[in-house]
C-alpha cells in the first residue's frame, strides 16, 4: 500500500513540474511575440509618407556672390516672418553669379506679399541684384532625398497638355533609365498659377551623361509622346548652402 501511495504522488510532482516548465515557456513565447509586435508597430510608426509642400523660388544675377550672400543672410528674420524656411541656395554652373534660392512656404499669399514688399526690393538692390528676378510658386508633388555629397542639379521646366498623361509616360520611362543617364530623380513640381507647367529636378551623378541625355533624340521622342509643349528650359546648378 505504501508503494502504491508514493507512486501516484511521484507522478503528480512530475506532471506539475512539466506544467510549470511549459507555462513558463509559453509565457516567454507570448512575451517574445509581444516584443515583436511592439517592434513592428514602432517600425511602422517611424515610416512617414511624403506630404506635398509648396516652394517659393527666386532666380537672379548678382554683381558679386559673396556680397549678395551677406545681405541675404541678414534677411533671415524677414523671411521667417513671412512663413518661409530655406531649402537651398544654389549657383549656376555656367555663371556662378546667377543665383537660385528655394524656400519652403506655409502660405502662398503671404509669400506673394513678401515678394511685393519694398523692403525686399531694397535688400536686392543692396545685395547687387541685376536685372529682373524670376519668382515662381510651385507645389512639390514628389520628392526624394539624394546623397548629401551630391550637390549638382538639373531642373527641366516645360508646359504639358495634360499632367496625368505626362506623368504616365514619365513613369514608363523609369527612374532606372534616368539613373543610367546620370540623372537621379529628385522632385516634380507644378506651377501653382498654371499646374500644367512642370519642373522636374534631378541630382546629377554624371554631368557628361546628363548633358548627352538632353541632346538624345530618344528623350525628345518621349517628351513628344508625353505631350510637352514647346522647348523645355534647362538649368544646371550646384547647391552651396
Amino acid at each position: 500500500m505504501k508503494n502504491k501511495i508514493q507512486f501516484p504522488f511521484f507522478l503528480t510532482v512530475i506532471a506539475l513540474s512539466i506544467l510549470s516548465i511549459t507555462s513558463c515557456k509559453n509565457a516567454g513565447d507570448k512575451s517574445e511575440l509581444a516584443v515583436s509586435a511592439d517592434t513592428t508597430a514602432m517600425s511602422a510608426d517611424t515610416v512617414t509618407s511624403f506630404e506635398p509642400f509648396k516652394v517659393f523660388s527666386v532666380s537672379h544675377t548678382v554683381k558679386d556672390f559673396d556680397a549678395w550672400k551677406k545681405v541675404y543672410d541678414e534677411g533671415e528674420g524677414m523671411r521667417t516672418e513671412a512663413g518661409m524656411t530655406k531649402l537651398a541656395v544654389c549657383r549656376d554652373m555656367d555663371n556662378p553669379n546667377k543665383v537660385y534660392v528655394f524656400n519652403k512656404i506655409a502660405d502662398v499669399e503671404k509669400a506673394k506679399g513678401f515678394a511685393a514688399d519694398p523692403k525686399l526690393k531694397e535688400a536686392m538692390q543692396k545685395g547687387g541684384v541685376t536685372g529682373t528676378p524670376v519668382m515662381l510658386y510651385v507645389d512639390v508633388v514628389r520628392f526624394e532625398e539624394s546623397p548629401a555629397e551630391n550637390k549638382d542639379r538639373l531642373r527641366v521646366g516645360h508646359k504639358v497638355k495634360d499632367f496625368d498623361a505626362w506623368l504616365k509616360v514619365y513613369d514608363a520611362e523609369g527612374k532606372e533609365t534616368r539613373a543610367e543617364n546620370g540623372l537621379v530623380d529628385r522632385a516634380i513640381s507644378r506651377n501653382i498659377d498654371d499646374p500644367n507647367i512642370i519642373y522636374v529636378t534631378f541630382a546629377i551623378s554624371d554631368l557628361a551623361k546628363a548633358k548627352a541625355r538632353l541632346a538624345d533624340p530618344a528623350l525628345k521622342k518621349i517628351m513628344t509622346e508625353a505631350g510637352v509643349i514647346g522647348a523645355p528650359e534647362t538649368y544646371f546648378y550646384s547647391s552651396v548652402d
